[in-house]
């Protein structure tokens, strides 16, 4: 397998889960407290911070951006596996900027998620490294 095909399968790992989170934010009750009245209560009420939006405003906001982050990483790194392998494979800063944040990722998952998405990353995580140890290996 050639080790850009193991980027590939990290950055298509990391684009479905952002897709599928951006479904769940915007569609179905996943996302939602279990309790009705949590979410009646995240409506009306404003964070501190302003008085302009509501506690569930910016809980969707915060889902959605979360989305768009994993949806930006997949398709670029995937991109850049597919079309671009020389430009990733020579650049250590976009290597190491590609691991930073599937590390990132996967404290924050472990942290404030549950065991799926950190179960995902961690797979992605690990194939992403594999490319990079396989093309090491193979340039050498």
């Amino acid at each position: 397998m050639k080790s850009s095909a193991f980027i590939a399968a990290s950055a298509g790992i990391i684009l479905i889960l952002g897709l599928v989170h951006l479904l769940y934010t915007f569609h179905g009750r996943n996302l939602h407290p279990r309790d009705p009245n949590r979410t009646a209560t995240m409506m009306t009420v404003a964070p501190v911070i302003t008085g302009e939006t509501t506690v569930w405003r910016v809980w969707l906001g915060l889902n959605a951006s979360l989305s768009l982050g994993l949806i930006l990483f997949g398709a670029l790194y995937g991109y850049l596996a597919i079309l671009q392998s020389a430009v990733l494979f020579r650049s250590t800063f976009l290597l190491a900027l590609g691991f930073r944040f599937l590390l990132s990722y996967a404290v924050v998952a472990r942290l404030y998620f549950f065991s799926a998405p950190l179960r995902g990353i961690a797979v992605a995580a690990v194939l992403y490294i594999s490319g990079i140890v396989v093309n090491r290996a193979y340039s050498s």
